[in-house]
């Protein structure tokens, strides 16, 4: 079975922007499995949880498996108040994107999230024997690298998934740049970063588009894309396929792409498809090639 999967919302939209996203998305996207929870900012958490039961209940009743993602990065005693709570309930599955929730999963079954980072066979084979289920490989593994590790994860009786749409997680931070850009404090930080529904684009000192910003991450400027490269990952044995939410062009981008996996349409048409509806940011597939990660190749 291929799934399409569709990742954690990785930004501060206004939370009524938030709940009809996946309101929306319950009634109109052929979405498999959807990761919910707060990644980025413990901060954010509260502004979302007066709107969960009925996300939850919406998306359930449409028949989408429902993966709830921990915190990232763990610095702080409100991060771990979030990772505990999260941990909470036994009856939920978890996608583990730190380290720190690995001993209250206790080898319970549950997934890895992309900034775990697993790039080789040992630390896959560690987290498999801890109960991993799923791996989520980070996005920047060429291909020679997501066939090698998908032939020991075959092995391991381990599912891996591949990031194929949206902007790409670089990196972490102990501080909010967001913040700091804005002259404010990560702690006095007003939500500021809820004004930009993408990220807050950086420039180099020429005008040239660089990188992304969001909250303590650090993302691709460019939208990961990989249209045109399904199809050599489903002859290399990948099944799991993650969407990345931007705020525009999402629910759209989870249609083209299950059409293209059931071969009700070419790479050609899910290509201009995907080209109407993006977010204003050009595509980029370079590091599926081994090459920058902001290159563009046909």
């Amino acid at each position: 079975m291929t799934n399409l999967n569709l990742g954690p919302n990785l930004y501060n939209w206004p939370a009524e922007i938030w709940r009809d996203f996946y309101l929306q998305l319950a009634d109109e996207s052929p979405i498999d499995k959807v990761f919910l929870g707060e990644v980025i900012c413990s901060k954010r958490a509260p502004l979302f949880e007066p709107y969960y039961e009925e996300i939850v209940s919406r998306l359930t009743k449409a028949g989408k498996q429902i993966i709830y993602s921990t915190l990232a990065e763990i610095t702080s005693n409100i991060d771990r108040r979030l990772l505990t709570k999260q941990l909470s309930d036994k009856n939920i599955i978890i996608e583990a994107n730190d380290v720190a929730a690995l001993l209250s999963l206790n080898g319970a079954p549950h997934t890895i999230g992309s900034y775990m980072n697993v790039y080789n066979e040992d630390s896959l084979e560690f987290f498999a024997q801890n109960g991993a289920t799923n791996i989520c490989l980070p996005p920047e593994m060429p291909k020679s690298g997501i066939k090698q590790l998908n032939k020991t994860a075959k092995k391991l009786n381990v599912e891996l998934e591949v990031q194929i749409f949206g902007r790409i997680g670089l990196a972490l931070s102990a501080r909010c740049y967001h913040a700091r850009a804005h002259e404010l404090t990560k702690d006095s930080c007003k939500f500021i970063c809820d004004e930009d529904l993408d990220g807050m684009d950086l420039t180099t000192l020429e005008g040239q588009d660089f990188l992304t910003i969001n909250g303590i991450q650090t993302q691709s400027y460019t939208c990961l894309n990989l249209v045109n490269e399904i199809n050599q990952l489903q002859e290399i044995g990948i099944n799991n396929f993650r969407i990345s939410p931007q705020s525009k062009g999402t629910i759209k981008a989870t249609i083209v792409f299950r059409d293209l996996l059931d071969r009700k349409i070419d790479v050609d048409e899910a290509s201009a498809k995907l080209e109407e509806e993006k977010i204003n940011a050009p595509f980029s597939n370079g590091f599926f090639y081994g090459v920058a990660g902001n290159e563009w190749r046909v």
